[in-house]
C-alpha cells in the first residue's frame, strides 16, 4: 500500500533526526536510499522534500554541515549538533505518544 505523502511529510523531521542519530554523518543521497531501504521501497524521499528540511534543521541549529572531497567531488555531510541530539529524543517521544493516541482512538491492533 502506498504511503500518504502528508503523513510522510509530517514525520520527515523526526525521520531525518533519527537517521542522523544512528549514523555519525550522512549525505543527501545516502539519506534517500536509507529511507527507501528501511521502508521496503514504500517511502520515496525526493530531493524537493529532503533538502528544504535539511536546510531548516541546519538553520534551527539542529544540524551541522561539513564539506568533504570524495574522489574529485565535494560532498555535503550532515550531522547532529548537541541540540539536535536532544531534539531527536523529544521528537521520538512525541511521535511515540501520537502513535499510542491514534491506536487508542482508532482501536488499531498490530497485525502479527
Amino acid at each position: 500500500m502506498k504511503q500518504s505523502n502528508q503523513l510522510f511529510k509530517g514525520s520527515l523531521t523526526t525521520i531525518l533526526l533519527k537517521l542522523l542519530s544512528e549514523h555519525d554523518k550522512m549525505y543527501g543521497y545516502e539519506i534517500t536510499k536509507k529511507v527507501m531501504e528501511l521502508s521496503d521501497g514504500k517511502m520515496v524521499l525526493t530531493e524537493g522534500a529532503l533538502y528544504p528540511s535539511l536546510h531548516k534543521l541546519e538553520a534551527d541549529g539542529l544540524l551541522e554541515v561539513k564539506m568533504e572531497n570524495i574522489g574529485n567531488r565535494n560532498r555535503k555531510y550532515y550531522s547532529l549538533t548537541k541540540q539536535g541530539k536532544k531534539e531527536t529524543g523529544n521528537k521520538l517521544k512525541e511521535i511515540a505518544a501520537f502513535i499510542e493516541q491514534m491506536q487508542q482512538i482508532l482501536n488499531l491492533k498490530p497485525s502479527l
